[in-house]
């Protein structure tokens, strides 16, 4: 449960977004900025830092050599996830780079929000737990590990063994629902998930608006 840091005219609701790999994060986020709010990804952030004139290319370059850099020059992220998770000091020395870009990225744009509020959605929120002091709740996307396995491998391409191995790097999900405010079920379909993020928007509208405790 988050204890909410105070929002005002100059400071959003921040309504941070989380759920293991193949939850669905992205489905929700995306109707919630469809719904009007603005919709901060780190996700995105990382993928824009690690484009061929990305920020972070340059620091990634000289920390891993030129077999994490693809032919455009971006990052080759098959590559570099083969590196981190079979060793630990690689991992943390990627974090070490992207992490703090991603920190100023996340601050920078939650100072220019005018929407109602604002969706931080961030995968790792509760492994890293950096960016808890900035947000005012926490709404976990979950469904059983069974249906998460299925659709990456689904989307991916990857074997069972490639997804559970991703999985294995993430917070259970029993950590992840002792660490919500809110939760949405998506273990069923999409009519269901629209139904659920609906509601849910409106709740954070009148939260905003303090037109609830």
């Amino acid at each position: 449960m988050k204890t909410a840091p105070p929002f005002s005219a100059t400071r959003p609701f921040v309504l941070a977004i989380t759920g293991g790999i193949g939850s669905g994060k992205t489905a929700v986020a995306d109707q919630l900025g469809a719904a009007g709010a603005r919709v901060v990804d780190t996700d995105a952030i990382a993928h824009a830092l690690t484009t061929p004139q990305g920020a972070a290319m340059p620091a990634l370059r000289a920390a891993f050599g030129v077999g994490v850099v693809a032919a455009d020059g971006a990052l080759d992220r098959a590559a570099m996830r083969a590196l981190v998770f079979g060793d630990a000091a690689a991992r943390a020395q990627l974090e070490g780079i992207l992490h703090p870009m991603i920190r100023a990225e996340v601050a920078a744009a939650l100072a220019q929000v005018t929407a109602p509020y604002a969706v931080l959605v961030v995968p790792l929120l509760v492994e890293t737990q950096v960016y808890l002091p900035l947000v005012n709740r926490v709404l976990v996307v979950d469904c059983p590990e069974a249906i998460q396995q299925a659709r990456v491998m689904a989307r991916n391409g990857w074997s069972l063994a490639q997804t559970q191995q991703v999985m294995a790097t993430q917070a259970s999900r029993q950590a992840r629902l002792a660490c919500a405010d809110d939760v949405i079920d998506n273990a069923g379909g999409f009519a269901a998930l629209v139904l659920q993020v609906q509601d849910k928007h409106r709740y954070y509208l009148a939260l905003s608006r303090g037109e609830l405790p």
